[in-house]
């Protein structure tokens, strides 16, 4: 099974303001970046409790009819989700074990505190950072403490006429 991160940043490695905001990943990201090339890779979504509040506010299901599979140790209410929503709570390896049990893939993991857990883990096989082109200062950070390097191979960089950058890595064992 393979994990993925897809995500956008400022320059300066923010995914989100303090207050959860990311109105700043727009400058550049709304021209096609690979996303939807990505996501269609992609049959399962580990997302955390905090993306899933975000997501459950857009007026379109981002998802289409993928699995999606949110993170909590406290229950959750998925009465509004409008596609496959279910709650697992637990270890990273024990999550990605439950999930390569059913079938999955090819995971999608989003959400900051989630990246996190599974980098530290050593289950993300694949990181693929789009980072726009502005500084905020202060925020939300991608990568939080890991507790011991990350070894990367560069894959591919590629930048975008609005200045979006995206670099792809392979996470080495």
């Amino acid at each position: 099974m393979q994990i993925s991160v897809f995500v956008g940043t400022s320059l300066d490695g923010f995914i989100a303001r303090g207050n959860g905001a990311y109105d700043f990943l727009d400058e550049g990201g709304s021209e096609p970046h690979g996303y939807i090339e990505f996501i269609a890779t992609v049959d399962t979504l580990l997302i955390g409790r905090g993306t899933l509040k975000v997501v459950l506010a857009f007026n379109e299901w981002p998802y289409g009819d993928r699995r999606v599979v949110a993170l909590s140790s406290k229950p959750l209410d998925l009465s509004s989700a409008r596609g496959k929503v279910e709650q697992m709570s637990g270890e990273p390896a024990e999550i990605a074990a439950k999930l390569a049990a059913s079938g999955a893939k090819h995971v999608y993991i989003d959400g900051g505190v989630t990246i996190q857990r599974f980098l530290r883990a050593g289950l993300v096989n694949r990181l693929i950072i789009s980072r726009v082109p502005v500084l905020i200062g202060k925020g939300i950070s991608l990568f939080g403490e890991l507790g011991r390097d990350v070894k990367l191979r560069h894959v591919a960089t590629q930048a975008y006429a609005g200045g979006l950058v995206k670099s792809e890595y392979e996470v080495l064992p």
